[in-house]
């Protein structure tokens, strides 16, 4: 009998430390804010994102999976201002998920906590894929990680209470290695203040905001359309005059639009990472931006 109650107080014993180290689930709609997220809540948290560095985040399709794992989500970790509006409330809906509707403890937006750039005086939809509350690719400038990451904190330690002492020590330790990860990608990309360049999709204006690059032209003549020959045109025309420096796309973008400017203005086209993964030498947070500099910088010695 003895062995069956060391048995049992054994069963007991393990059950307790399984619910005590219990893992937070998140679920991410993106790649930088599951980095995010992990850098964090560290081995607290189980986290899934939604998408990958080649998807189009605006064009996600809405599959029973994403609501499986979202029907098991404690914390919903999104960019917002409406960047998921074609999926996420399909997800949200079909999850029945209670803890992380909007305005629930387990639902937050990161683009809330920062300023957003390319604010719309009016909305149309003939103006293309413009979103009212601002541009949302916010993660493209690390001081909008390190904003998010504050606020991020704030939000897990209110999720899982009995683990607040963990998550502000995590976050204390981030935002200093941030911090200093942030002087050094500003002090290398010093070169890049002031250079003219062209975007394939406007997805790049808090890195040029950052870097102080000049953005001359758009290769889509709206947000979200794809250029048309005349278009592609008129934008050689006008770099001919005002000429720029290199040309840029997410990967998760066709090469095509930038390849053809490139080889008819003879200027450098660029593939940015645009989010952890994107590239193989951007795995996370902060190989993100250091490929990110370092092929903004090659584009320039090549284009000089």
């Amino acid at each position: 009998m003895k062995t069956i109650y060391q048995a049992l107080a054994g069963l007991a014993l393990v059950v307790s430390v399984n619910c005590a180290h219990a893992a937070l689930n998140v679920f991410a709609c993106e790649p930088e804010w599951a980095a995010l997220s992990q850098e964090l809540a560290g081995d607290k948290a189980s986290v899934f994102s939604a998408t990958n560095a080649l998807q189009d985040v605006h064009h996600i399709e809405a599959k029973p999976s994403l609501v499986a794992h979202l029907r098991r989500a404690d914390l919903l970790v999104c960019t917002g201002s409406e960047l998921e509006i074609g999926w996420l409330p399909v997800v949200l809906r079909q999850s029945g998920n209670q803890k992380t509707q909007p305005g629930k403890p387990g639902y937050f937006e990161a683009a809330q906590f920062v300023k957003k750039l390319e604010v719309p005086t009016r909305l149309d939809r003939a103006d293309g894929d413009v979103h009212p509350g601002g541009n949302p690719h916010i993660q493209t400038d690390p001081r909008n990680i390190a904003l998010v990451a504050d606020a991020l904190t704030e939000q897990l330690m209110q999720v899982d209470a009995a683990n607040a002492a963990y998550y502000q020590q995590r976050h204390d330790a981030f935002k200093a290695k941030w911090s200093a990860a942030i002087a050094k990608w500003e002090k290398e990309a010093a070169p890049l203040r002031g250079v003219p360049i062209v975007v394939q999709h406007k997805g790049f204006p808090y890195l040029e905001n950052w870097l102080g690059m000049t953005e001359v032209a758009s290769l889509e003549p709206k947000p979200g359309v794809e250029p048309t020959a005349a278009h592609l045109q008129d934008v050689l025309n006008q770099i001919q005059k005002q000429p720029v420096k290199m040309v840029i796309r997410a990967a998760y973008q066709s090469d095509r639009p930038s390849k053809w400017l490139s080889d008819h203005a003879h200027i450098p086209a660029v593939e940015l990472p645009f989010t952890v993964g994107g590239t193989p030498a951007s795995g996370d947070l902060y190989s993100f931006f250091d490929d990110t500099i370092a092929r903004l910088l090659a584009a320039l010695k090549k284009g000089a």
